[in-house]
């Protein structure tokens, strides 16, 4: 079983925002594979799909909190599915890496990521998989005036073509494992 957990600020006004690009690929993936539809679950403060990609039994969370609260979700989610943290993965933006530009990674720092030190803090542990997707632009913007901003013009074409790599990744990681789709990913 693998549980991905896409960060993302919920509500309209955050849609389509670069710190909601985890949500957003989540999203994406629960339409590409055809999982069962989202449901709220009040306890872990989060709708929740579960369901399979190929062999491979997944379970999608959608932290119904702000960003730097996920560890709230992250939690009760690993003991509800009874998930260890290497079996999970937190998909979330990236201000260090270009827009485009995703890597997949395991037991590193939070690298400053709130939403990521959230989640440390709620696991004690660093020993997960994060999917770390770029957002930066080509002249760099200091991430606190970045991360609020809508995608626009030319960087809706790398948005749309780092979400399909994404999903490429959800459905290896699903089938064959993180370290298998690492491998392929980070390329």
């Amino acid at each position: 079983m693998q549980l991905f957990i896409g960060l993302g600020n919920p509500g309209d006004e955050y849609a389509g925002t670069r710190h909601s690009i985890g949500r957003e690929i989540l999203i994406a993936a629960h339409k590409r594979f055809g999982l069962p539809p989202f449901k709220p679950d009040p306890n872990l403060k989060s709708l929740v799909s579960e369901g399979s990609i190929g062999k491979g039994r997944v379970v999608l969370v959608l932290p119904e909190t702000f960003v730097n609260k996920s560890g709230g979700a992250a939690l009760p989610a690993l003991r509800r599915f009874k998930a260890k943290a290497r079996e999970l993965t937190i998909v979330h933006d990236d201000v260090d890496l270009i827009l485009g530009a995703a890597k997949l990674s395991f037991g590193r720092g939070s690298a400053g990521h709130k939403g990521v030190e959230s989640v440390m803090r709620a696991l004690k542990t660093r020993d997960f998989w994060r999917m770390r997707i770029g957002v930066q632009k080509k002249r760099r913007v200091p991430g606190e005036d970045l991360v609020l901003q809508k995608f626009r013009g030319d960087e809706l074409v790398l948005k749309k073509r780092v979400i399909k790599k994404s999903l490429a990744a959800i459905e290896a990681i699903a089938v064959a494992g993180p370290e298998y789709a690492m491998n392929a990913y980070n390329r």
